[in-house]
């Protein structure tokens, strides 16, 4: 609370003060206090911009810097007024202006001039154009710095939380850079006024020496100049430290290490010992050279050579830390041993073969990020479909053609892809003018393009989606689990998921033991709504509905569709757009007509219509959903709960991403919108069998 009253009433308070300064006169101890004062922030807060990781740590130094040149205005006119009116400003002023330059009116004005030279040509030219130059780079790499985080979440590497924390970052990054490329304006115009006020205070004061106090012209500049001299070394010291300051933090650059200043610097020439062992010698002979200073440049050869040695013991200890870590034996395993013959043996649920070229994507000493992301794409679906994807085993094949993966479901290859090295996957329509080799998305089809690495930035300025390897392999992954996720349920894992509903719902677990269901069951019905992209999220609901459809019958069929009824909603859902339902219907009489056909099989229910009739169904159905897409659209199919599971199997080989719903699946919050119906087809048109 202390430092909440500080910050809101304080700060601003100190603020108005220093507006009042311009206009109140000033007793010369309070004026004295303040010099000093000004002189102790400007050391704190070079000090600072030394010590923060990371520019955006201080990121309220540019109006920090706006304060602090506000405050030393306000000094400067404060000790002009009392110069000019008494003759006299304190004992600081008086100090720098007879001590610190000898009362020497020249040797003020030379010392002055150099001091504004260094800090407005120098210092605060470079840092001036460091900032712009920054402001400006920060902008440009916005867009693909979102993407990257939109990929990362995407893939499920990061949640929402830590994508607007860096979306935040990105945008706080911009902005301080901007407000330091105009914060450094100020420390330029300070320097221009401080020339100013001087000047100004030499020929006031001069003049009123002259005329109002009828002093020697002589007697009137060493009175006056060396105060104004004085006053301006006073402003322009702590001035110097903030252009200095100002030129550190923005010229800092992130480091591996996140060290401060002076402990990064000590690092990198600790690295580079070779090159101060060069600089000793060097020094060294120049000593033995007639006419140069022996002493001093042998003490300096000697010191560089000692400080090079140094460096190389700590720099050769810490490698040899490293070498010792990355070279750890592991335990030798038995290459015959029962275990790990069986474990050789043994099929992976769920393997990624990658060509040697790619091995760089697992490698985190050169980058790579794919095992990461691959966790994160884990539990991103645990999350969203409610599956615990099993581990997935990567490793290499030298037997894959070059920048080859391949996908794995219990053994079998399901899917292939190229990721070249040095490449990046640009989408969208304006590949066209980029170079690079042609392709397919592997997931939606779309056309796209490898194009080199650095090309990067260009591609995402012409409007391409721009994708890395990674995120490509692993979007690819996630959708072969999306396609192969009721084979990838084991039963291991449904007794994994009943155990933990069990920790929150004990008395349904007792009510599956009751009605004769076990792990078998339910992994059967769980696979199946997982085989129709089902999530299984809400698994006490799904199971209480097959624990009361249970009681009456064990038809795995009769199971499933009590298990769909019950996350009817979440289904719908997938489909709905702004809450409209675009729908595909059967005419009455084709429905009764398909009822009627309807038998019961080993396989689950099935439809004995005869093939033309069913086959020019399938191009109805087809047809009106091709049609829905065209317009933007995802429909579905609604008919009886009997005959959904038939009618599914009959159209899933067709039109795979086409939902078929039962009317029991509905809810009334939603508006049903129809898009077409199918109807019986003529006898004429029926394709025989």
């Amino acid at each position: 609370m202390k430092r909440n009253r500080i910050g809101l009433i304080g700060l601003p308070m100190a603020v108005i003060a220093i507006v009042v300064m311009l206009v109140i006169p000033l007793p010369t101890p309070l004026l004295d206090a303040l010099i000093s004062l000004n002189i102790t922030v400007a050391v704190i807060i070079m000090l600072m911009t030394m010590h923060v990781q990371r520019p955006m740590e201080f990121s309220a130094f540019p109006s920090v810097l706006l304060v602090a040149t506000l405050f030393r205005l306000a000094l400067n006119v404060s000790a002009s007024r009392l110069i000019l009116l008494h003759a006299y400003a304190g004992t600081v002023i008086e100090s720098f202006g007879h001590f610190v330059v000898g009362g020497s009116l020249v040797v003020g004005l030379v010392v002055f001039l150099i001091l504004i030279i260094i800090q407005f040509v120098v210092v605060t030219n470079g840092a001036g154009r460091v900032a712009e130059v920054a402001a400006r780079f920060t902008l440009d790499a916005m867009p693909g710095k979102q993407m990257a985080i939109d990929a990362d979440l995407n893939t499920g590497l990061i949640k929402e939380d830590e994508a607007r924390r860096r979306r935040r970052d990105i945008a706080d990054e911009a902005d301080f850079y901007g407000a330091m490329d105009g914060a450094a304006k100020f420390v330029r115009g300070d320097a221009i006024a401080a020339v100013v006020i001087v000047v100004i205070n030499l020929v006031g004061g001069l003049i009123i020496g002259v005329v109002e106090h009828h002093m020697p012209i002589a007697q009137a500049v060493d009175t006056y100049s060396l105060l104004s001299i004085g006053d301006g070394l006073v402003s322009q010291i702590p001035a110097l430290l903030l252009s200095i300051s100002t030129g550190l933090i923005v010229t800092r650059a992130a480091t591996a290490d996140e060290d401060d200043f002076g402990s990064e610097v000590l690092m990198q020439f600790a690295r580079q010992f070779r090159a101060i062992q060069i600089a000793g010698a060097v020094l060294g002979v120049l000593a033995f050279i007639p006419g140069l200073p022996h002493v001093a440049f042998f003490l300096a050869g000697g010191a560089a050579l000692l400080i090079a040695q140094r460096a190389r013991s700590v720099t050769m200890r810490r490698k040899q830390e490293k070498e010792a870590l990355e070279n750890k034996p592991e335990p030798p395993a038995a290459i015959d041993s029962p275990e790990q013959l069986a474990l050789e043996m043994r099929v992976d649920p769920l393997e990624l073969d990658l060509a040697a070229d790619l091995v760089d994507l697992v490698d985190p000493n050169r980058g790579g990020d794919l095992l990461d992301r691959v966790k994160g794409l884990r539990r991103k679906i645990a999350s969203d479909k409610g599956l615990i994807v099993p581990a997935v085993r990567t490793r290499d094949d030298i037997n894959l053609p070059p920048s080859t993966y391949v996908i794995k479901v219990h053994g079998v290859e399901v899917a292939r892809g190229t990721a070249p090295p040095g490449r990046v996957l640009a989408i969208g329509e304006p590949i066209a003018s980029l170079p690079g080799e042609s392709t397919t998305e592997p997931v939606f089809g779309l056309p796209a393009k490898w194009v080199p690495a650095e090309l990067r930035q260009q591609a995402v300025i012409s409007g391409s989606t721009v994708v890395d390897r990674s995120s490509v392999i692993t979007t690819h992954l996630g959708e072969v689990v999306d396609a192969y996720a009721s084979q990838l349920l084991s039963t291991q894992q449904v007794r994994q998921l009943i155990d933990l509903a069990k920790s929150t719902d004990p008395a349904l677990v007792e009510e599956l033991a009751s009605a004769q269901l076990g792990p078998i069951e339910i992994q059967r019905v769980l696979a199946g709504l997982l085989a129709e992209r089902v999530p299984i999220r809400s698994l006490v609901r799904i199971l209480e509905a097959v624990c009361a459809r249970a009681r009456q019958t064990k038809d795995p069929e009769a199971l499933l569709e009590a298990a769909r009824t019950s996350v009817g909603s979440a289904i719908i859902a997938q489909y709905v757009n702004d809450g409209e339902l675009p729908v595909i219907m059967l005419d009455a009489a084709l429905e009764q007509s398909l009822l009627g056909d309807l038998r019961a099989g080993d396989e689950g229910s099935q439809l004995v219509t005869d093939p033309g009739t069913l086959e020019a169904i399938v191009r109805q159905v087809a047809a009106l959903a091709e049609q829905a897409e065209q317009q933007g659209r995802s429909p579905v199919l609604i008919c009886a709960a009997k005959l959904r599971p038939a009618l599914h199997r009959l159209l899933s080989p067709v039109t795979p991403r086409l939902g078929v719903v039962s009317v029991n699946e509905l809810t009334p919050q939603v508006r049903v919108h129809r898009v077409g119906t199918v109807s019986a087809p003529s006898p004429d048109l029926a394709v025989p069998a």
